[in-house]
């Protein structure tokens, strides 16, 4: 049976990419998962597994091409019973009988797929430790990548006799966690931990990617100027890239430590905590910063007056729970109104790439939240397809799983405009940055009763200030004013929503 290999999932918005390596040529049997070659793209370098276990045929992409998404890379001859090469057959009979008879067989504990362009992860925390039992399916321990935590169940009941990745140690995608025993084996562990090395020669002496090679030759420099990041040490583009950034700056960066931090006294220093930053903190300071340097970030507000929202609300919050078994809240009528604004003002939902304007004919809506592991946005697709329930059910899941730290990263990846609640906290006012690559931000911020004109009278009305943060590159100030207006205009009267007016 022939099997194809082809170009995987590259990323949002990666179309290709470029065969940098391939670790196994024509003839070569390879196990399933193992690695067959790599691929670069402008973002990552994407490892592609063999979908099965067999024999690599033919290469269809050599080293140095541009492949699509999807396209035909390779085909993989699966072994099942003569296929197999007769030395091969000869040498099967010993291993392939160990795992169906013996129930102290060892079992590895891998890293499970950490998502697409995530090709790393640190050991968040061990629940289990060596010589406890455990069933099959019981959390081991946990993972935490720069997007998500993913928790590793054990794949098989038995005993966990080895730990091979402790707590803090940063993990490869595909890497061994751990080893359980199906039994009191006690030697069973030594066999997998000696098969580990052998697995792994083979990728050794791979070549730099063609793009770092021909970067270090445009630079002027050698791969012993270079730290690689890649499998084996390989040296990326992106690590020459940064061995040029590093010696430009050099000279002005001697300093900066000293500036880093104030004079400490011995009996502060004997106070303090120092706590590593976690991946997700990391990333959430990088993406950011990078979103002030990148775009031009500019917030316009105005202030809505919530009395006919509350008032609705109150009037059907009991019949709308019962009928469709979630609370009716604040956050289906902000979205309603934010999905009604952007058909009016589309550059809002809209994202730059390249030289082009990308507008989006759907509402892709992200909802900032709160986690105790930090912030995350889970995107609620289609929203502007969405009736109120639906809305408020999406909501009310998406926060659930952000909060256990069940969220997957493709829920986390798509949005085109992005609401954040800082008002459920007692924020009064804030300007929130943007969510690259998206154009536009709401901030919601807390309901205060404020002394307002109204036809002429002073009264006590419910009072929200919203902010508007927009790419100034995409959107012009008279679209962010109007986009504002238009989510005032409906919130203040909810009819609006109901006729599209």
């Amino acid at each position: 049976m022939t099997t194809e290999v082809r170009v995987p999932t590259l990323g949002e918005s990666v179309t290709e990419a470029t065969v940098a390596t391939w670790f196994k040529k024509p003839g070569d049997a390879v196990s399933a998962d193992e690695m067959l070659c790599e691929l670069e793209t402008d973002k990552v370098t994407v490892e592609v597994p063999s979908p099965a276990a067999g024999t690599l045929g033919e290469i269809v992409a050599a080293e140095g091409e541009t492949v699509g998404v999807d396209a035909l890379l390779a085909t993989l001859s699966e072994a099942n019973g003569a296929a197999t090469a007769p030395a091969a057959a000869a040498a099967a009979p010993a291993p392939a009988a160990a795992p169906s008879g013996d129930a102290g067989a060892p079992v590895p504990v891998m890293v499970p797929s950490l998502g697409e362009s995530v090709s790393e992860a640190t050991v968040s925390s061990w629940f289990k430790k060596v010589g406890d039992t455990v069933a099959q399916d019981e959390m081991l321990c946990e993972l935490e990548t720069d997007k998500v935590s993913v928790e590793v169940p054990a794949p098989a009941a038995g005993v966990l006799t080895e730990i091979l990745a402790a707590e803090g140690d940063t993990v490869q995608a595909a890497a061994q966690l751990g080893v359980i025993a199906g039994g009191a084996a006690g030697a069973a562990p030594a066999p997998a931990a000696a098969a580990a090395p052998a697995a792994s020669a083979p990728a050794k002496d791979v070549a730099n990617a063609p793009s770092a090679e021909k970067a270090m030759a445009e630079a002027g420099i050698d791969g012993s100027q270079v730290t690689g990041t890649g499998r084996d040490g390989r040296i990326m583009k992106e690590d020459v890239a940064a061995a040029l950034a590093a010696a430009k700056s050099a000279p002005a960066a001697a300093p900066a430590p000293a500036q880093v931090r104030g004079p400490v006294t011995a009996d502060d220093a004997a106070r303090e905590e120092r706590v590593k930053m976690t991946r997700l903190r990391q990333t959430i300071a990088k993406r950011l910063k990078d979103a002030q340097n990148t775009a031009a970030i500019l917030t316009t507000y105005n202030e809505v007056d919530m009395t006919e929202v509350m008032a609705l609300r109150n009037q059907y919050k009991d019949q709308f729970e019962k009928k469709h078994g979630v609370r009716l809240g604040f956050m289906s009528f902000f979205t309603k109104a934010c999905c009604h604004a952007l058909k009016e003002v589309p550059e809002v939902n809209a994202e730059i790439d390249g030289t082009d304007i990308v507008y989006k004919n759907f509402v892709h809506m992200g909802v900032a939240a709160g986690t105790p592991q930090g912030l995350v946005v889970p995107v609620i697709r289609d929203a502007d397809r969405m009736s109120f329930a639906e809305i408020e059910k999406a909501i009310s899941e998406k926060g659930k799983r952000a909060r256990d730290g069940k969220l997957s990263m493709a829920e986390m990846q798509g949005g085109t405009f992005t609401i954040s609640n800082g008002g459920v906290y007692g924020s009064l006012m804030s300007s929130p940055i943007l969510n690259p690559p998206q154009s536009g931000i709401l901030g919601m911020h807390k309901i205060q009763d404020r002394p307002m004109v109204v036809n002429g009278e002073i009264k006590i009305r419910p009072m929200m200030y919203l902010a508007l943060s927009y790419d100034h590159r995409i959107v012009d100030g008279k679209g962010a004013v109007t986009f504002l207006v238009r989510v005032k205009e409906a919130l203040e009267d909810p009819r609006r929503l109901l006729m599209d007016l």
